[in-house]
């Protein structure tokens, strides 16, 4: 009876488990983006990077803080070195020789050090230098998340796209199959003909067919939204949103009149981090002529024996010490270190110019972006209006059909003509959505806000 319980336990405890796991893998657009900019591969790392600029740019100002550095040295002479000696010291007759062992077999010295950096104008740059370094991580994270963003919009429209597909065609093929068993049904009883059942059979198998693929992209899709979620690509994810409630909600007119300010650009910051980086490199290059100056105190103790008894309480110890500062003067290089600012100088030169282009590739990029915003607006709306009329002219040739008016091939011809605007305005809503992304990526929009919500 207590192992019933305890199956009946655990079975329960499973059970809520799963089912927590199936609540919470439920994404609307926002949610799936927050879960995207936390877990997404990429985001994970540009964190890390972000983080890996911090420890940088402490490693970088810590090497001209007070340095203090410990030293061991233990030194065994197996055999001796023999020195002679004038005979006369050892009350020897003049031109003899004394041979004498200076010292202990053994010795063993300890020392430590402390070293500080008092001038080097390669450092001084290299600490505003990390001050760059870290701005251009901050805004590589923030580019990262921008593209995280595109592309979890991009996939979780591919998906709607995609169940909206399936959706329509197994309608589609509900109403086919409706036809062909009815013209069967009229053809076996000598009132039609078989090129009609032919005409409708080829539409459905085509109808299938596609079906088929649809059903392919949707679980394909699903795990590309997943995968750029930072999910494993099985997992069970259902999507809350409406495609074309969606659409509406992406339709925005007022962002056209945005202001513009290019410093907020994430590429065109990127591309000033550029600049300064290579203007500090034009400012290391020229440091490396200055002198550099250094001090250094150091303490340290000696002691000799016969034997290994270095760590006996009356063994002697004999300390010394040393202060005193090093001054390294640059004179004459051959010329290296004028080539190595002339080719900074000329790095430095190259951003600017790079800049320059990518200010004006950024405003070109906006007219695009702006433009392609518009196109998807309007093609939205024209292929509603086709899809409206596509949808009358196969509801009348439907009719028309029933009652012998119209041929087979007049049908087919307006199923077909349905068919291609269904997919034409499932696309339009799809490319609403995905340019006015494009759009809020380029005026640097939206990630704000998302980060606040996060």
């Amino acid at each position: 009876m207590r192992t019933i319980i305890l199956v009946i336990v655990l079975s329960s405890t499973w059970w809520s488990s799963v089912h927590a796991q199936e609540e919470q893998y439920r994404f609307s657009l926002e949610e799936a983006i927050a879960h995207a900019l936390e877990n997404n591969y990429s985001a994970v790392n540009a964190e890390r990077d972000l983080v890996d600029a911090q420890k940088q740019k402490w490693e970088t100002i810590a090497t001209g803080l007070p340095q203090i550095n410990g030293s061991v040295g233990y030194q065994n002479r197996l055999k001796q070195q023999v020195v002679q000696l004038p005979g006369e010291i050892a009350g020897g007759e003049p031109g003899t020789f004394v041979e004498v062992v200076f010292g202990q077999p053994q010795q063993i010295t300890a020392t430590a050090t402390l070293t500080q950096q008092i001038f080097d104008g390669s450092y001084i740059v290299g600490v505003q230098a990390t001050k760059a370094f870290l701005d251009y991580s901050q805004n590589n994270k923030e580019k990262t998340d921008l593209d995280v963003r595109k592309a979890v919009i991009e996939a979780y429209g591919n998906v709607l796209l995609a169940q909206e597909s399936v959706a329509i065609l197994e309608k589609n093929k509900e109403t086919l199959s409706k036809n062909l068993f009815e013209t069967k049904k009229i053809y076996e009883n000598g009132l039609g003909d078989e090129e009609s059942v032919d005409q409708l059979q080829i539409t459905l198998s085509s109808i299938e067919s596609q079906l088929k693929n649809a059903q392919r992209l949707e679980k394909i899709t699903l795990q590309m939204l997943n995968l750029v979620m930072g999910l494993p690509i099985e997992t069970e994810t259902e999507l809350t949103e409406n495609l074309d409630a969606l659409t509406q909600e992406k339709i925005s007119l007022g962002l056209l009149d945005t202001e513009f300010k290019i410093e907020n650009n994430v590429d065109y910051q990127i591309v000033q981090n550029l600049n300064e980086q290579r203007y500090f490199e034009l400012k290391l290059a020229k440091s490396r002529a200055l002198p550099t100056l250094n001090a250094f105190v150091n303490y340290g103790g000696l002691s000799f024996s016969d034997r290994f008894n270095f760590f006996d309480r009356d063994q002697p110890w004999f300390g010394f010490s040393t202060v005193g500062v090093d001054l390294s003067i640059p004179i004459f290089s051959s010329l290296k270190r004028s080539a190595s600012t002339q080719r900074a100088k000329i790095a430095f030169e190259k951003a600017k110019t790079q800049l320059t282009e990518a200010e004006e590739r950024i405003r070109l990029q906006l007219e695009s972006a702006k433009s392609n915003y518009i196109l998807a607006i309007e093609e939205y709306a024209t292929s509603k209006q086709n899809l409206e009329l596509a949808e009358r002219i196969e509801k009348k040739n439907q009719i028309k059909y029933a009652e012998g008016i119209a041929s087979s091939f007049d049908l087919r011809q307006a199923q077909t003509q349905l068919y291609n605007a269904q997919q034409e305005y499932l696309q339009s809503m799809v490319n609403v959505i995905n340019s006015k992304t494009e759009l809020e990526t380029v005026l640097n929009q939206q990630i704000e806000n998302q980060s606040i919500k996060k």
